[in-house]
């Protein structure tokens, strides 16, 4: 299980801020500045959005961040409402199981390191609903679906939960003390499973392999690259994904809507634990010590002035000094200090900048007060950028918009909270989208992801989370 500080300075934030765009019209592709891609929420060329992203930070490049992502697969243009209908044959049916499925993951939420019982309840409905293969890997569940050869595809959904004490009501309500599903993740899941059992019972109507994922540990940042590094490529060869989809219960749209967006979607996060040293002395008597308290202090002022004074006004970049922690007692002057950093950006060249400052800074001023040792700077956890590749994208906005109308599928604008998501397609070296599922009907209490409070509408959140999970794969499945 991952520390208190691993959670709160490195979960997925930001939720409460999402904000819908109006749509605009797709210009003929051209080429940006970097600032022009990263300062605006316009839709963004090919060409421009590789050029911006080409880091390790980019979700376009490949499994080792040096080499593109292979292109997009041809999609098909015709997820109609009908054709959905079909796909989706015995929806009714299943909402039933489903909706029991999301209220049993709910009282009993599963924090990362601790998903056991939620990937057991996951294999044993996988082996219901008649998943051809079914893989244990680094703590999470993939379900392979095969009918016949060709594409591929593979739909991700997160298990876990927060370390937060739920304040819902709900007669569902968590029965674990200081864990909750406050993010939506029980909802993935539930959705997840309704999409690959509709799949396994309306084979008729596409052909291809679906992958069903469910991945542990988003909420540190950890949780697809402990898939990764348990061989998930690997033992996946013979199934390669040409297409990654993902999806998130959000605040906005309303629940039966979706939301959409081409390029940077979510902010890459670092988390970072500062460690400064002084020398310890009597209060009475400061000349005799160095003071990590004002050293500290100082080190906070300063930082401040990397996004205001290093970063263009154009460029998106947060700094975050979320805990300062120094000595125990009144009349001691300490012999160190620990600081907490968290910074979100959608650039990796901003990313750099604001690293290299932090560094820069910090020592600058350890050396400024006669700190006696080098100071300790460490990353205690790591998001990378989610940047959704744009014909994937416009694939499945086309898809969206054919099954359920234009005035169900809106724009997302770009927000500073982060995913770990884009490791899994990264991996592979292929092409992702991930998408926004309206979770709350108006008229309810709606509040941010993370809140002990949150508790989305059941439905019609958990169908339209199934049918946009469908929608989504039958852009790429025969």
């Amino acid at each position: 299980m991952a520390t208190p500080e691993e959670f709160h300075a490195g979960h997925m934030c930001g939720w409460d801020q999402v904000r819908l765009v109006p749509k605009i019209p797709v210009l003929a592709p051209r080429f940006v500045s970097r600032r022009q891609v990263f300062g605006g929420v316009g839709v963004l060329s090919v060409a421009a959005l590789l050029a911006a992203c080409g880091s390790e930070q980019s979700s376009t490049s490949g499994a080792n961040g040096d080499s593109p992502a292979g292109a997009a697969p041809s999609v098909d243009p015709s997820v109609t409402p009908a054709k959905l209908g079909n796909a989706t044959n015995g929806i009714d049916e299943i909402q039933g199981w489903q909706e029991e499925f999301y209220k049993d993951l709910h009282r009993h939420p599963d924090v990362w390191g601790e998903e056991a019982r939620t990937a057991a309840k996951v294999t044993a409905k996988l082996e219901e609903i008649g998943a051809d293969e079914i893989l244990q890997i680094g703590g999470g569940v993939v379900g392979i679906f095969r009918n016949g050869e060709g594409r591929r595809v593979l739909f991700r959904a997160d298990m876990d939960a927060l370390p937060v004490t739920e304040a819902t009501g709900l007669d569902y309500a968590s029965t674990e003390e200081g864990k909750m599903h406050a993010c939506g993740h029980d909802a993935h899941v539930a959705s997840a499973l309704g999409a690959a059992a509709l799949l396994a019972s309306n084979k008729s109507e596409w052909s291809d392999t679906y992958l069903a994922l469910f991945q542990p540990g988003e909420e540190t940042g950890k949780g697809a690259q402990a898939m990764v590094d348990d061989g998930l490529v690997d033992k996946l060869a013979g199934d390669k994904p040409d297409v990654c989809l993902a999806q998130h219960v959000l605040t906005a749209p309303e629940a039966g809507h979706v939301a959409t967006r081409s390029g940077p979607a979510l902010s890459a996060g670092d988390s970072l634990k500062v460690t400064v040293f002084g020398k310890g002395s009597h209060g009475s008597m400061p000349e005799l010590g160095v003071d990590p308290a004002v050293l500290a202090s100082a080190i906070v002022l300063r930082l401040q002035t990397i996004v205001s004074r290093e970063i263009a006004p154009a460029d998106f970049g947060v700094l975050t000094v979320g805990s300062v922690q120094v000595g125990n007692s009144p009349n001691v002057i300490a012999d160190r200090a620990e600081l907490l950093l968290n910074m979100r950006t959608y650039d990796p060249a901003v990313r750099d900048t604001m690293l290299g400052a932090v560094e820069r800074i910090v020592r600058g001023e350890c050396e400024a007060s006669g700190s006696p040792r080098e100071p300790i700077i460490e990353s205690i956890a790591t998001f990378p950028l989610t940047s959704n590749d744009p014909a994937v994208t416009d694939a499945v906005t086309t898809a969206f918009t054919q099954a359920f109308g234009e005035n169900r599928v809106h724009e997302l604008e770009a927000v500073p909270a982060s995913e770990d998501f884009s490791r899994i397609p990264d991996a592979f070296g292929v092409p992702y989208t991930f998408w926004g599922n309206g979770g709350f009907l108006p008229g309810m209490n709606v509040v941010g992801n993370h809140n002990p409070e949150f508790a989305p509408a059941i439905q019609p959140t958990l169908r339209t989370g199934t049918e946009a999970a469908i929608a989504a794969s039958l852009a790429y499945l025969s």
